[in-house]
């Protein structure tokens, strides 16, 4: 399941060009920083390849992610970027961020909630 996800993020990165995934923590720092320099709303899903709630919402994120392109959608496993996602305790967290700034989380999965939430903030 976790390879059927993973390979899901990749297909969808083809496509839709808001979509990132950070790969390391010297990654995920420079998209960090992208985002709270940017006017523009993004959302983080911190995840794990190992839990199976988080790969059973990735796809649906990615998805997403082709209909709402006005906001950046970031992918952060906790096991690729340790030292920059060790604040982080339930997987999946999604993080929202306005003019760089935190503005709500939302914990756990659920495609509709998560759906509604981007809808608030796009």
């Amino acid at each position: 399941m976790e390879d059927q996800a993973m390979k899901g993020l990749e297909d969808m990165k083809k496509h839709a060009s808001n979509l990132k995934s950070a790969s390391s923590d010297d990654d995920f720092t420079n998209i960090l920083a992208h985002i709270k320099s940017s006017s523009t709303p993004a959302v983080i899903n911190y995840g794990a390849s190992w839990c199976r709630v988080c790969s059973q919402i990735l796809p649906a994120f990615c998805r997403l992610s082709n209909n709402f392109p006005k906001l950046t959608f970031v992918y952060a496993d906790i096991d690729e970027c340790p030292e920059t996602t060790q604040h982080i305790r339930y997987t999946p967290t999604f993080q929202f961020y306005r003019h760089g700034e935190k503005v709500d989380e939302m914990y756990g999965a659920g495609e509709e909630r998560l759906h509604d939430r981007l809808w608030l903030h796009s």
